[in-house]
């Protein structure tokens, strides 16, 4: 049957919409029909007869470029066309209303190789008016229909503005983001077929968000595997719009609202993550590493690298693989960009650090064994993870060596806070207290320690927020240390203190009071107390200035409509 004898027929465009699109059979279930068995799909009357299986489990999606042979029959017999006679597929877009709606329907639940023949009513064929003279009206009809092959055709935008062509599948599942820098080849040529640019035969790379060429390519990169192969069909909004693009070294001219054709292949791409949320620390994975442990705080690693400045020149190298450079996670013995880096890799993984002045050396110019690094320089590091070896994990530990490791942390703990490093401190505190959270399983004895650990390092990881100005987690850690102790005085002072500077004033009262009648004496809540009533006369002052305001501009309102009136 030729293509123009499988227009959609005259059939009512809400009866169109009604009988169109995904059937509710759907290709999962479709995939447990036995050869030689037949069932309905949808609920209109279509019917499959299995006649051969296909391979695998996938089915063609809407928009997909199938490729079928096929003979078309009436109920009788009598054939009426058959793309097996001519001996060419015949190739359609699936879904979009090239063909009847029974193929619609029914070849989305064929798998590739599988032979079936649909049982085709009217309202899915060609309706009341059949196609004369070859398909009387209101005629069901067979078809015998063998998927030979398809292609994915995505609309990538959902906009109608790239449709992709995949030729070639990609590896994994893995696709490249904004930040990462790809390398592609492609050829972009107008629908007339002239080449207007085509890349080296070992493509070209650049950052996706920045772009290349034309919006599509690097749009198109974000759904694309390692490897994969496409053909994009460009409208002009996502190549050269209105305007159009003159030509360009090699590159010929593409006149304006000219849509494009582009063979694409994304050849490669190195990841780029960034480290901190300000962007500050980017990482570059120039080799992946193996498996899926990266060190954590506390890990012992072993690295080489070499630092740079931007315009390349060295300053520091350090280890190699026979001596690598040694140091521990999170413990301040390289700069913080570089320390918060290799937290994120694998082993054997190789990458390239940009590091800010803010996670390097900062405002202060420094000198390195070979050479000086000015102040405010944004530095590289090519940094390659050796080995490492992690702290042991909570679970691997038994309860002695659990209780032994959090009075080490909050030792640690101790220490930092006393050097006025609370954020490190915190860490460490927290580490301690979840170590023995859970102590159901102790002994009477253990259990005591552990509340011992519990109580000081929440308190002390309190004090730390105090001064980090986290006072919501300060009020959380308090608390905690209330359910275990209802009359710690330090929990409550610290509470009051943290209540005091969220403006809630009732309840740093409350806890105040409590305190002084646990301690009466107590220097340090007696001074809080005070501060406490200072808080509440300038809060009253400010509610009573803001109300006077009020009640000033309520009264003149009052005093303009009187006038009003008495006018």
């Amino acid at each position: 049957m030729a293509d123009k004898d499988f227009d959609m027929p005259d059939v009512d465009e809400a009866e169109e919409e009604e009988l169109g699109g995904e059937s509710e059979f759907g290709a999962a279930a479709a995939g447990l029909q036995k050869e030689g068995e037949e069932r309905e799909i949808g609920k209109a009357g279509l019917k499959k007869l299995l006649v051969r299986s296909g391979e695998g489990w996938e089915t063609p999606d809407s928009g997909d470029e199938v490729q079928v042979h096929y003979t078309g029959t009436l109920l009788d017999g009598t054939k009426f066309d058959s793309s097996f006679d001519r001996g060419e597929p015949f190739t359609f877009k699936l879904g979009q209303g090239q063909v009847i709606k029974g193929w619609d329907e029914g070849i989305s639940t064929m798998k590739k190789g599988e032979r079936a023949i649909f049982t085709t009513p009217p309202e899915l064929a060609y309706g009341d008016a059949g196609a004369p003279p070859s398909i009387p009206p209101k005629s069901t009809l067979k078809f015998d229909v063998e998927l030979i092959s398809w292609a994915s055709v995505k609309d990538i935008c959902k906009d109608g503005g790239i449709y992709k062509k995949i030729i070639t599948p990609g590896e994994k599942w893995e696709t490249p983001k904004d930040p990462d820098e790809v390398t592609v080849k492609f050829e972009a040529r107008l629908e007339d077929g002239t080449v207007v640019s085509s890349t080296p035969e070992d493509g070209v790379e650049f950052c996706v968000k920045d772009g290349y060429f034309c919006p599509a390519i690097s749009t198109a990169a974000k759904t694309m595997k390692k490897g994969e192969k496409v053909i994009l069909n460009v409208k002009p909004q996502y190549g050269f719009g209105k305007q159009g693009r003159e030509a360009q070294g090699n590159d010929s001219a593409v006149p304006p609202d000219t849509p494009l054709v582009i063979d694409m292949e994304l050849i490669s791409w190195k990841t780029v993550a960034e480290i901190t949320d300000n962007k500050k620390v980017l990482k570059k994975i120039l080799k992946e590493g193996e498996g899926y442990e990266k060190p954590n705080d506390g890990t012992v690693v072993k690295i080489k690298y070499e630092a740079r400045l931007l315009d390349g020149t060295t300053f520091e190298r350090k280890g190699s693989d026979e001596d690598p450079f040694e140091f521990v996670i999170d413990e301040e013995q390289v700069i913080p960009g570089l320390d918060k880096a290799v937290a994120t890799m694998k082993m054997g993984e190789r990458a390239l650090v940009t590091v800010a002045p803010e996670y390097g050396f900062g405002e202060v110019a420094t000198e390195k064994e070979l050479g000086v690094v000015p102040a405010n320089a944004t530095l590289l590091y090519e940094v390659e993870l050796l080995s490492f070896v992690k702290e042991k994990e909570s679970w691997n530990m038994d309860t002695p060596e659990k209780l032994e490791f959090a009075t080490k942390k909050k030792e640690e703990g101790n220490t930092l806070f006393k050097l006025g490093k609370f954020a490190r401190a915190s860490k460490k505190y927290e580490k301690a207290a979840k170590l023995v959270e859970y102590d159901s399983s102790f002994d009477e004895d253990q259990k005591k320690q552990s509340k011992v650990l519990k109580v000081t390092c929440n308190l002390n990881n309190a004090a730390c927020k105090l001064k980090l100005k986290d006072y919501k987690e300060a009020i959380k850690l308090c608390s905690k240390v209330l359910e275990l102790e209802s009359q710690n005085v330090k929990a409550l002072y610290r509470r009051a203190q943290a209540y005091i500077e969220t403006a809630d004033l009732d309840l740093a009262e409350f806890d105040i009071k409590k305190a002084l009648e646990i301690d009466p004496q107590n220097r340090e809540v007696r001074l809080e107390f005070k501060t406490l009533k200072q808080r509440q006369i300038e809060y009253n002052k400010k509610e009573a200035k803001l109300y006077g305001n009020m009640f000033a501009r309520v009264n003149k309102l009052e005093s303009v409509d009187t006038k009003k009136i008495e006018a």
